[in-house]
């Protein structure tokens, strides 16, 4: 029998991963079954569950996958002397995690804000999902604190405000922008950059 390549594997899970965030975006969690899984991405149930044991492993795995992207995002932010201004930041690593989730619905919209709206309301019913999502948050945030404090290090913001005050802000400003993706349609990031860059130049 032949040997079946990593390259093979790992494309097969990016299969089945983008196939079910399409249809938990289109049709919410509850309402997607297994099978409109297995529909989705053309392949065996044994196939499948080669991969992911269920529904649940596999909107876990979709959530992990994201906040990783995005604390990676940042780290590798936070190692520049000095990082990017905030303006260019968020926008930056917002626009590449909407780019590499272009999923898109039915109606031809954008399903990435969909998909994190529906993650924040699934975690109010289930403990590991929301295990999952505070891992990713705390995170993320511990990535933004270390970029904050770069910025008052070297002079670009004010440092008598607690780092993890800003950090907390500034991923309140992006989870807002998202739902407003997700209520009421796509909006360009250009439009949150421009926002932030507003915003930094008033004065005291």
């Amino acid at each position: 029998m032949a040997r079946v390549s990593q390259e093979h594997l790992d494309a097969r899970r990016r299969q089945i991963l983008d196939g079910a965030a399409l249809c938990f975006a289109r049709n919410g969690f509850h309402a997607t079954s297994m099978q409109d899984v297995l529909k989705e991405v053309d392949l065996s149930a044994g196939a499948v569950y080669r991969y992911f044991s269920g529904k649940d492993e596999l909107i876990g795995a979709i959530v992990a996958e994201v906040m990783g992207e995005v604390r990676t995002a940042f780290e590798e932010a936070a190692r520049q002397s000095p990082p990017p201004p905030p303006d260019e930041l968020v926008a930056s690593v917002l626009g590449r995690t909407l780019e590499s989730r272009a999923y898109v619905t039915a109606d031809g919209e954008p399903a990435f804000a969909r998909l994190v709206v529906q993650v924040w309301t699934e975690t109010v019913r289930n403990e590991r999902l929301a295990a999952v999502l505070d891992e990713g948050y705390a995170a993320v945030r511990a990535a933004w604190t270390k970029v904050v404090e770069a910025y008052q290090e070297s002079g670009m913001m004010r440092a008598d405000v607690p780092a993890d005050d800003v950090a907390r802000t500034m991923i309140s400003t992006v989870q807002g922008f998202i739902v407003q993706q997700s209520l009421f349609g796509p909006v360009p990031v250009e439009v949150l950059r421009n926002g932030l860059r507003a915003l930094m130049s008033m004065g005291r």
